[in-house]
């Protein structure tokens, strides 16, 4: 009996082509980067408390290079993968691996489960993933411009997200050994709706929906920009929340 298979909620295409923005954008002095740092952060801090040495690792996602250097500091024999080229739902190459670390990329892939499988098959025995996905409860105040935008018929804008028992879920699926989720919250503020978009553009984090809806026409943009600023402090200031769900895994 043939598999049914997954649906197609994102677009590989329009993924790759935001990241090459993103790369192009980050040239710029004040481009935002804030999620990855964050990210990065948490991983040598994660490694440091699990007194963890692997002999080799792979790093996906982490355009900034930073976390591979501070592990070939540590000692370890690192490869380095690019989203804009891996496909992460196929069988990676240069296994197997005593570490595997995913930022900001599994949570845009049409087969997670398929993409988890596929990780764990580039583990040793032994191996562990560390993967940092933007995860659900995240960018509530978007969420609601974006509703606001089209009130009597909002079309589709913002990913779908997936939340800690669905993250822990699809990691036992995977057959990982032994598996950990964990959430923690990022907080930015933001002096209008526009700056927002931008950040996330920075960040490679815009629209990557296989059946993106149109633009917003001029009236609904205003409205868009008008019910986020209703969530601003005295300050003028709107705290968007970002929750940022780490999973690990261990292989047998």
């Amino acid at each position: 009996m043939a598999s049914t298979p997954p649906p197609r909620i994102f677009s590989r295409r329009r993924r790759i082509a935001g990241l090459r923005r993103a790369r192009v954008r980050q040239s710029q002095r004040d481009a935002a980067r804030y999620i990855l740092q964050d990210m990065v952060e948490d991983v040598l801090e994660r490694l440091e408390f699990m007194r963890l040495s692997p002999a080799t690792a792979l790093v996906i996602g982490d355009w900034t290079g930073t976390l591979a250097l501070s592990l070939r500091g540590l000692g370890v024999e690192v490869a380095e993968a690019d989203v804009a080229t891996l496909d992460e739902e196929q069988p990676l190459p240069g296994s197997p691996y005593d570490l595997i670390v995913s930022l900001a990329s599994l949570d845009r892939v049409n087969d997670l489960p398929g993409a988890l499988l596929h990780l764990r098959g580039a583990l040793g025995d032994g191996g562990i993933l560390i993967a940092s996905v933007v995860g659900a409860g995240s960018l509530a105040n978007l969420r609601t411009a974006m509703i606001a935008s089209e009130p009597d018929r909002p079309a589709a804008r913002m990913h779908p997200l997936i939340d800690n028992a669905a993250a822990s879920a699809l990691l036992q699926r995977a057959l990982f050994r032994r598996q950990v989720v964990d959430g923690r919250s990022l907080s930015v503020s933001y002096g209008s709706l526009d700056r927002l978009v931008s950040d996330l553009r920075d960040q490679g984090l815009g629209n990557s929906l296989a059946s993106p809806a149109p633009p917003l026409g001029k009236a609904a943009l205003e409205r868009a920009r008008a019910a986020f600023l209703r969530s601003a402090n005295a300050k003028g200031r709107v705290v968007e929340t970002f929750e940022i769900l780490t999973l690990t895994g261990w292989k047998d």
